[in-house]
């Protein structure tokens, strides 16, 4: 028996982590290095990227009366766009769009697309007045309690990371404020990694980060032992009685 109890130690040791705590998700290893935080990162404004879906209207005029060239019920103006149909920016950043085909947009920022086709478009029509919506943006927030993940749309620009939070209801009574992720997820790059403090007033700064599309927001939770603990056990309990079973038949055949 003094031989099988270290075995019986190594096994709740080594399954006891995860067993004690199965729902934690995106762990780092102890000393990983987070990207840092810096004024271009916070402050950066959405940018396009691919698989970002669009909503385009061009109006004539710079916008006078704002009178949409596309509307088939006004007389004396071309349909575009067919009206609010989406356009899917590709894999390359590329949306093909009326009149003007396949255009480059990833990277850039509402205002400078909105810019960029009004000149594009002035080829074609007086004065030409862009608008220009994503409206496929999307984050992820795992607030800090397992079953109440959410995706939150961005349907306006510049949602910071507090709005976000704010947006998913905050942060769960077992989430932990001064040990949050944000995970930033850029096409053909690696993902970055950031920690933030929101539990001072310094952390202020920090939580108005401008999010992008398809980033990440995990909240990790408080371990509350007192809940579930049986449950939580229960797999080492029967690790324990498994062996003393074995040893015990062992015995017995002795």
């Amino acid at each position: 028996m003094k031989k099988i109890v270290p075995f019986l130690l190594v096994a709740i040791v080594f399954t006891g982590c995860r067993i004690m705590n199965p729902s934690l998700m995106l762990k780092t290893p102890k000393g990983y290095q987070y990207s840092q935080m810096k004024d271009t990162v916070a402050n950066l404004e959405y940018r396009i990227s691919p698989n970002d879906v669009i909503e385009l209207r061009v109006f004539s005029n710079d916008g006078f009366k704002l009178t949409d060239v596309t509307s088939t019920n006004t007389p004396g103006f071309i349909n575009v766009n067919q009206g609010t149909l989406p356009y899917t920016v590709d894999v390359e950043g590329n949306a093909k769009l009326p009149v003007l085909g396949n255009i480059s947009l990833k990277g850039l920022t509402i205002r400078e697309a909105q810019l960029m086709l009004e000149e594009k478009y002035s080829l074609y029509y007086i004065r030409p007045f862009i608008l220009l919506k994503v409206t496929s943006r999307r984050v992820i927030i795992f607030p800090g309690t397992g079953g109440t993940s959410k995706v939150i749309i961005l349907d306006h620009n510049n949602i910071t990371l507090l709005e976000g939070l704010a947006m998913a209801g905050g942060l769960s009574y077992d989430g932990k404020a001064y040990q949050i992720k944000l995970i930033r997820r850029t096409p053909g790059k690696p993902s970055e990694v950031y920690h933030i403090d929101l539990s001072t007033i310094d952390g202020l700064k920090q939580g108005n980060i401008v999010l992008q599309s398809n980033d990440i927001i995990y909240v990790q939770q408080r371990i509350r032992i007192s809940q579930g603990i049986v449950t939580e056990l229960s797999p080492i309990i029967s690790i324990i009685s498994s062996f003393l079973l074995v040893y015990t038949v062992i015995n017995l055949r002795k």
